[in-house]
């Protein structure tokens, strides 16, 4: 008892430098002159450049081992189905079904499986340095094709750009198979450019975090609460218990099992609610559902790192 205890308060001291970057986020941006009109260009910047290039660094780094990656590749496709096959299934539930909106569902299926790339890099490099964002970066790299599909399926009826389009044209994307290419050719960075691309990549994590606390908002909360229980549920919980099944399917080894549990845990992707407006759909519910994901994080990761590992 003892050690499970010691072993959560130090995960907690682990992520508490992440998620107190996320409240200075939350505080400058509602108490401060720097509102949402600062912060939207923040965003646009480590999702269209900062991140990429350190998703690209990450897996270019060291060589990857094909045989070991592809499990953990196994792995991260397994645990992102389960996602979201449990949400479209939600309104199919008996005992649900009533209580559950149809188009709010399509709105908010995403937020029971996609993640928040901020978050996950960061955590994977206080984890396990170097090796732990290229394990993520890796994760991120399979994942996010899928999760973009998934989320964008249920809303495809109201899309205004191409589908096939979106997913190419995705930076996150473009920034990992590029360091997938590069890696298995054999490229490397020159000695000179790696101080550079190291301070864009550490500039990435700390506006990243800041950038997901400036978003959050609890406004809309007041309708669809067992939608909003129901997909959290799934992100939060389910996700992680499913997270150790599939390690032990795949034979992951304890690093890349820690690591995946990691991303089983982490809050909802800031940008759901960003793809719900765009598609015609309640904005506000959906940005709300990812501000208490983002909170319920703080007791995700913690449960998933020092109670289930």
């Amino acid at each position: 008892m003892l050690h499970w205890y010691s072993q959560n308060v130090n995960y907690a001291k682990l992520l508490f430098p992440d998620f107190s970057l996320i409240l200075c986020g939350y505080l400058l941006c509602r108490y401060t002159a720097l509102n949402r009109a600062v912060w939207e260009p923040v965003e646009a910047l480590v999702y269209f450049f900062l991140f990429p290039v350190l998703l690209f660094q990450s897996i270019v780094k060291s060589p990857l081992d094909l045989g070991v990656t592809s499990r953990l590749m196994g792995a991260g496709w397994t645990l992102g189905l389960s996602g979201i096959v449990l949400a479209y299934a939600l309104p199919h539930v008996p005992i649900l079904r009533r209580w559950i909106d149809a188009r709010d569902h399509a709105s908010s299926a995403q937020i029971a499986f996609r993640f928040n790339s901020f978050i996950g890099l960061a955590l994977a490099d206080r984890l396990a340095g170097p090796l732990g964002l290229q394990l993520i970066a890796v994760l991120i790299g399979v994942c996010v094709p899928l999760f973009n599909m998934g989320a964008v399926w249920p809303m495809a009826r109201h899309a205004q750009r191409g589908f096939l389009r979106e997913l190419v044209r995705n930076p996150l994307i473009i920034g990992t198979a590029s360091g997938l290419v590069a890696n298995l050719l054999g490229f490397t960075l020159p000695h000179w450019l790696e101080p550079t691309v190291s301070r864009i990549g550490a500039a990435s994590l700390a506006l990243g975090l800041m950038s997901a606390g400036a978003g959050m908002q609890l406004g809309a909360l007041a309708r669809g609460k067992v939608l909003a229980v129901s997909v959290l549920s799934i992100r939060h919980l389910v996700l992680p218990l499913v997270a150790i099944a599939v390690s032990h399917l795949f034979a992951l080894s304890p690093l890349q099992s820690t690591i995946l549990l990691a991303f089983s845990a982490l809050p909802t992707a800031s940008s759901c609610y960003v793809l719900a407006a765009r598609m015609g759909y309640d904005g506000a519910y959906v940005a709300a559902l990812v501000t208490l994901s983002t909170l319920l994080g703080m007791v995700s990761l913690p449960f998933a790192l020092g109670v289930l590992q």
